[in-house]
């Protein structure tokens, strides 16, 4: 975009301002407004540019900023001051929001914060439920806790490779600190008994590591909430003139599972689904504070800091307080101890009652902020991590490291306590979905679960990657310490088992698709009836249609990983647990083979993991540098942060709080400003915002909207992985509200799809697939063969403009829609396709 700005001769010119009358009323009746419409263009993943969408070279900024702005043509920078001029065409205009995603090259470091984005994807998973209030809160619930739990095993891994194995084992081991010189200072022998030598002195001097990764993380959130959170949607009571509220320290909290306002005390979430008197098939995206979750994130963010300054707290001071509580040690010190344990006790019991409370309110824009709590509860841990840190460096001239430092097991309790969650939270998706069944939900509602397990490996590869590298690099040979905890060994050991299984699930879906798509073969052959067939193009179109089918089978991929994930992390902490020994250790005396198998295992395992980390620094690395790399980072994030930050602040920020208020307060100024209708085309992942954006609007305004979508993930993707915001009722409810919607797909497109409407309003919705090629051979208009387009280009088909031109011809004010007289004879049969969106909005577009 910023290119395209550059192209651009005036990129920084204001939005025209209204006409006289421009403050009359919303609901489109003649006030002396011009009635022009307005065609409003948004691009979908990886981003364009305004002259490409615009189709002209010279365009202007009419509003927005470097980061998301609408543009115009040149020649219609002014088309508000002569409406005259637009009576038989609409007035274009592209919305350009691809770097609220794919920015500058820091952007790539997002990728170390992948765990966090796939668990508070979970959190939006939930199946659709009316009147399950207090299980749809408990879903909530057990996810905002999974994410706590991946925030502690984040920090206890950099605990794990700071305090355990350079500043406790290889630092307290003579042979490991030779060979790293930089440790002399540290080692006891090297530095002749050095003041920094003593054990909790180390401890406390590597407890920097985690502490700055903490504040690194505190640092991103805080100034992603500024940038994103910040963004206040259009308030309902006052309108778009009235400007959005100011304030910046003013916010609320957002949500799937909110309802009805709740006063102190009224639980973990807030609200049921659905008010009384509201109709249950509109869903919560339409909700006015969905898109504004200030509030929710700056509370989960103190909580989330708290936890891991507590943490680093911990992993200082136990060791010291264990090494006080021997027979005979100093009286002061051991009670000290006693009471810092106390206290991050108390500390950790206070985040987790946080982190519990209220989830989000969406019903109303909450501008409250819990400011107390967001300064007081990370300033109180850092005071605890100052008190651990001067406590553990005291003074212990018999104190000396030995083995693995003391409470190594503190990943086995991670372990178990997610482990539990994902169980409890798989029960609760299950009783969600029995209640309201939806045969397209993926998993059979089970999507948020297997996802929240997916997360939590993550985590424990990324934890358990930093560790093993890290004991490799220290001590090649193994011989001089002890290495990373024995769970992380035993977690790295069954990562070969999980590959030969994801390895024999693809073979089974390459199969099936091979076997796809040769039935495809018949079907393109009689797609292009009269033309000379051509094996080799056949087979290509033909398995372009299976591969695009692939995306229906990630449900299963998803699921099968997921199951397996959980079992042999199971076996894993069971194996740890019992045997507290590595698991080559722990086969020793069995049978050859079983003991090959398992040394093979924990070696490749181990070189996996420490592997696969490397390849995701170098990734992110590369993506700093690399515009092309940095552009496919992005669209990852198109797709993983469309959803509000419910579950944890330090993921990725959600683009969509920027987005879906700049498009509604767009779309709502238009109409009340000139009277006039709109199209809002949206292709891919701009489909999505479209439709968010639609929801958005006051119902008067969203009768004033006709929507295009191609390409769209609305049903394919959405419906089916987030089924209470986007399921069948969702969906219906947005075509029965809006003037007219039209969705275009093809058989090889991998992410677009039918949107599957139930009943009659499936057809009046989804258009016919279109061809892919446009033409199977050579032909007069097609001289030279045509591509195989996919997911992009699609203007290219002709059915595209015809469409277009359909819906644009409905906005005409001179040619209003028919109104509906209760006799099917009265409604003039239309062969533009549209009859049965007229049909349909007949009794309320002719206002």
């Amino acid at each position: 975009m910023d290119q395209a700005q550059e192209r651009a001769g005036t990129g920084g010119r204001a939005a025209p301002g209204p006409r006289d009358g421009a403050a009359g009323r919303g609901d489109g009746s003649s006030d002396g407004r011009s009635g022009t419409a307005l065609e409003l263009l948004v691009h979908g993943v990886g981003g364009t540019t305004p002259a490409e969408m615009l189709d002209d070279p010279r365009t202007v900024r009419v509003t927005g900023d470097h980061i998301a702005a609408v543009f115009r043509r040149a020649e219609d920078a002014d088309a508000e001051s002569r409406p005259e001029d637009y009576r038989g065409r609409p007035v274009p205009e592209a919305y350009v929001w691809c770097n609220l995603t794919s920015g500058n090259g820091t952007r790539a470091l997002w990728l170390l914060l992948l765990p966090f984005m796939v668990v508070n994807l979970a959190h939006w998973m939930r199946p659709t439920a009316h009147g399950r209030t207090r299980t749809v809160r408990l879903y909530g619930l057990l996810v905002r806790l999974a994410g706590l739990t991946l925030t502690v095993m984040l920090v206890a891994g950099a605990c794990e490779v700071a305090l355990d194995l350079v500043a406790w084992q290889c630092a307290g081991t003579r042979a490991c600190a030779e060979r790293h010189s930089w440790l002399g200072f540290l080692s006891p022998v090297m530095s002749d008994g050095g003041w920094w030598s003593t054990p909790g002195r180390r401890l406390a001097l590597a407890a920097a590591v985690p502490a700055v990764l903490t504040g690194l993380l505190w640092y991103l959130s805080l100034r992603t909430w500024r940038a994103y959170e910040s963004q206040q949607p259009m308030d309902r009571e006052s309108g778009p003139e009235s400007g959005p509220e100011p304030g910046p320290e003013s916010g609320p909290e957002p949500g799937p599972e909110s309802g009805p306002e709740p006063g102190p005390g009224s639980g973990p979430e807030s609200g049921p689904e659905s008010a009384p008197g509201e109709d249950p098939a509109r869903t919560a995206l339409g909700r006015p504070g969905f898109w504004y979750g200030r509030r929710l994130v700056a509370r989960l963010r103190a909580a989330h800091t708290a936890a891991a300054l507590l943490t680093v707290a911990a992993a200082v001071g136990a060791p010291a307080a264990r090494f006080d509580r021997r027979p005979g040690g100093p009286a002061a010190l051991d009670t000290l101890g006693w009471l810092l344990v106390a206290a991050l006790a108390a500390g950790a019991v206070a985040v987790v009652a946080v982190v519990c409370r209220r989830g989000r309110s969406e019903r109303r824009l909450d501008r409250e902020l819990d400011e107390r709590l967001v300064r007081l509860l990370p300033l109180a841990a850092l005071v605890l991590f100052a008190l651990a840190v001067l406590y553990g460096g005291w003074s212990r001239p018999q104190w000396s490291s030995a083995g693995r430092l003391p409470g190594d097991m503190t990943f086995g309790g991670i372990a178990l306590v997610q482990g539990l969650l994902v169980l409890v939270l798989a029960v609760v998706a299950h009783v969600l979905h029995r209640s309201s069944p939806d045969t397209r939900a993926a998993i059979r509602g089970l999507g948020g679960p297997s996802v929240a397990m997916l997360a939590c490996a993550l985590g424990g590869v990324m934890s358990g990657g930093v560790a093993q590298r890290v004991a490799d690099w220290l001590d090649g040979t193994g011989t001089s310490i002890d290495g990373p905890p024995v769970l992380l060994t035993w977690q790295a050991s069954v990562i070969p088992p999980l590959l030969v299984v994801v390895l024999l699930l693809c073979a089974v879906l390459a199969r099936h698709t091979w076997r796809l798509a040769r039935a495809e073969r018949a079907d393109i052959e009689d797609d292009h009836p009269g033309e000379a067939g051509d094996s080799g193009r056949t087979r290509r179109i033909a398995l372009t249609r299976a591969l695009a089918t692939l995306t229906d089978r990630a449900p299963l991929l998803v699921a099968v990983v997921s199951a397996t994930t959980l079992l042999l992390g199971t076996a894993a902490l069971a194996g740890a647990l019992v045997t507290d020994q590595v698991p080559a250790d722990a086969a020793r005396g069995t049978y050859a083979v079983v003991h090959g198998a398992v040394q093979t295992a924990q070696a490749l395992g181990s070189w996996l993991i420490g592997l696969g980390f490397i390849l995701f620094v170098t990734w992110g690395r590369r993506a700093y540098k690399d515009a092309s790399a940095r552009r496919t980072i992005g669209i990852l994030w198109d797709v993983g942060t469309f959803w509000p930050r419910a579950a944890h602040p330090f993921a990725p920020p959600c683009y969509a709080e920027r987005a879906v208020p700049d498009l509604t307060w767009r779309m709502a100024t238009w109409t009340r400003a000139t009277g006039g209708r709109l199209v809002i085309s949206g292709h891919s992942q701009g489909s999505v915002l479209a439709a968010s954006a639609a929801w958005q609007l006051e119902p008067p305004a969203r009768r004033r909207v006709a929507l295009l979508t191609y390409g769209s993930p609305l049903e394919r993707l959405y419906g089916r992985w987030f089924p209470a915001h986007f399921g069948p009722a969702a969906l219906g409810s947005l075509h029965e509200e809006v003037d007219c919607w039209r969705n275009l797909y093809r058989r090889t497109d991998p992410i677009g799809g039918p949107m599957r409407l139930p009943g009659d309003s499936g057809p009046s919705v989804d258009h016919p697939p279109l061809k892919d090629p446009l033409t199977y051979g050579r032909t007069g208009l097609h001289p030279l063969p045509a591509p195989i387009l996919g997911h992009s280009d699609y203007q290219a088909d002709p059915a595209f403009a015809e469409e277009r031109r359909r819906l644009l011809a409905r906005l005409r004010p001179e040619v209003p829609a028919p109104r509906h007289t209760g006799d099917p004879s009265s409604v003039p049969a239309a062969d533009d396709g549209t009859a049965d969106c007229q049909d349909r909005t007949s009794g309320r577009s002719s206002a």
